[in-house]
């Protein structure tokens, strides 16, 4: 028997989706700045900046949604929930974007490739599981999933900072573990995603 909390996609699922759309293209345009020279990348910046204010404006207006409709598809504190680390997330990114924009780095290592490829992975799984909120079937395959991969971006993450001690003098490590910091960070809040929709599982089962 299928767990179905209403039958039709509500209007709140399909923000908190475009929510997660919104770090699929913040990963996309955060590749992009990684690779040009950072006296190139001031339009890719300020792609990004409107990348996190889309994500804002979604978030608010969930906030407006949940208070307006009569009947919402899960409880409002696990849709704040699910709508703050999916925004927490995103201004993360920005944040890490303006970072290489401020201190003006033309490369960081290989590393920070690997962590995009995570976060856009989880963005991915996360974009179509918001969608499948009202409908709790196999996503705890997605749970799982995500979690895995957070693993991964954690153990990477310790891989980076490894090597940037060893490789780097300090000034130049400083900026670059900030960013790593900012990185990991935004797959810490995939994961807190991932384990609100574990706990709406738990609790509607």
């Amino acid at each position: 028997m299928k767990l179905r909390l209403f039958p039709q996609e509500p209007a709140g699922l399909n923000l908190l989706s475009q929510m997660a759309q919104q770090i699929v293209l913040a990963t996309a345009t955060l590749a992009e700045i990684l690779g040009v020279p950072a006296d190139e990348n001031g339009k890719l910046v300020e792609d990004m900046h409107n990348i996190e204010a889309k994500s804002a404006e979604l978030h608010f207006a969930l906030l407006t949604h949940m208070r307006t409709s009569f009947v919402n598809p899960l409880p409002r504190e696990d849709m704040y929930a699910l709508s703050r680390y999916l925004n927490e997330a995103m201004e993360k990114m920005d944040a890490a974007a303006e970072l290489v924009a401020l201190y003006r780095l033309d490369r960081l290592p290989k590393r920070a490739a690997d962590q995009l490829e995570i976060i856009s992975r989880q963005a991915e799984l996360t974009v179509d599981a918001m969608r499948r909120l009202n409908d709790l079937d196999d996503l705890e395959d997605y749970w799982i999933e995500i979690l895995r991969l957070a693993k991964r971006a954690e153990r990477t993450h310790r891989v980076w900072v490894a090597d940037m001690i060893a490789d780097m003098k300090w000034a130049q490590y400083s900026r670059n573990r900030d960013i790593a910091n900012q990185l990991v960070e935004v797959t810490k809040d995939m994961r807190r995603v991932a384990t609100q929709v574990g706990s709406i599982i738990v609790k509607e089962s």
